[in-house]
């Protein structure tokens, strides 16, 4: 990737993005000047500071799989600017916004357009942003909204409740640590399946027990569960029923038979398959996660940090399936503001 031009001091009207015109590996992703963005009257355009390289950043780039590019846009994307999570300082507003004001600092998510591997965005107000927690860097808050959100996306609709017995599968990456933390702060009795590697963080997170996956098979240690939250789409239902106590739920995180199984479960047997999409993404959320982190019952899991230029390899690294919570891109200066 050509950085010779990167700088973080934006020049008229033009900003730096990570763009990608076509579907592809990592290096389809290259920086380029564009417009900046101006804000509606209902908007705030932020500078921002971090964003993410997530799951679905990578599933997007790719094109993967395939029918999504239905919906993201034939033959090429129709969204060019990927990044869901942000955080950095309010640089302008609209005329009609009255929740923030220049100068803040806020953090969140922008779903379906994306847009956070830039130097600015524009935000709804009445969209998923908040102001930052209190004692929060940035690259810790943008390292949340992802993961919390599409956990208690799952979580809710398993209506996941204090005195329950929930396992993690996949507890030391994005989802996983949120699901850990989100369950904890539930009251339930976790138990966290990851590498045994990770097994200080989870405990650090809040979990109870831990299985080391690459050593023991969860599903074949006559344990059972109310709650089996598989974050990382390796599991089925079929392989996890005999670990659900009666009454118990699966809750999966991806898979098309997953919608058929939740219609199925919920009409025969006492085990059931939960499965609620599109997933939501509130300004509620977003501050419900801001209390979290602000009682301490939340923080941020950050493996590495790459500057934006270095998205290329920030990506290539996600895709070997291996990071530890988060991996986030800072942008210009104030990463640790």
């Amino acid at each position: 990737m050509d950085t010779s031009r990167y700088n973080s001091e934006d020049v008229g009207s033009q900003m730096k993005a990570v763009i990608h015109d076509r579907y592809g590996p990592p290096e389809v992703l290259h920086l380029e000047d564009v417009e900046r963005p101006v804000p509606k009257d209902d908007e705030v355009l932020i500078r921002i500071h971090a964003s993410t390289v997530s799951r679905s950043d990578c599933a997007l780039r790719a094109g993967e799989p395939f029918f999504s590019r239905f919906l993201t846009g034939l033959p090429r994307p129709r969204q060019r600017i990927l990044g869901g999570d942000y955080a950095g300082v309010v640089e302008e507003t609209g005329g009609a916004v009255t929740d923030f004001k220049v100068g803040d600092s806020v953090f969140g998510m922008k779903p379906w357009k994306f847009g956070g591997h830039a130097e600015f965005m524009c935000m709804q107000q009445s969209g998923p942003i908040a102001l930052m927690p209190a004692g929060a860097t940035f690259d810790e808050a943008a390292a949340v909204p992802d993961g919390a959100i599409l956990s208690l996306n799952c979580l809710r609709p398993g209506k996941v409740r204090s005195g329950q017995s929930v396992l993690v599968f996949g507890a030391s990456g994005s989802m996983g640590t949120a699901g850990v933390q989100l369950s904890k702060a539930l009251d339930t009795h976790v138990t966290a399946v990851c590498r045994r590697k990770d097994f200080d963080l989870v405990r650090s997170l809040g979990a109870d027990d831990v299985i080391d996956h690459t050593q023991e098979d969860f599903t074949k240690n006559g344990k059972t569960y109310d709650v089996i939250f598989d974050s990382v789409g390796k599991q089925l239902f079929r392989g996890c029923k005999d670990s659900l106590k009666p009454g118990g739920v699966y809750l999966p995180t991806d898979g098309l038979r997953n919608l058929m199984l939740t219609a199925w479960t919920s009409r025969i047997g006492n085990r059931r398959v939960v499965f609620d999409i599109p997933p939501k993404f509130t300004k509620k959320d977003m501050l419900f996660l801001k209390g979290l982190m602000e009682a301490g019952k939340y923080r941020a899991v950050i493996d590495r940090r790459y500057p934006l230029e270095q998205v290329v390899e920030a990506t290539r690294y996600v895709e070997l399936h291996e990071k530890v919570g988060n991996v986030v891109l800072t942008i210009g200066s104030g990463i640790n503001a």
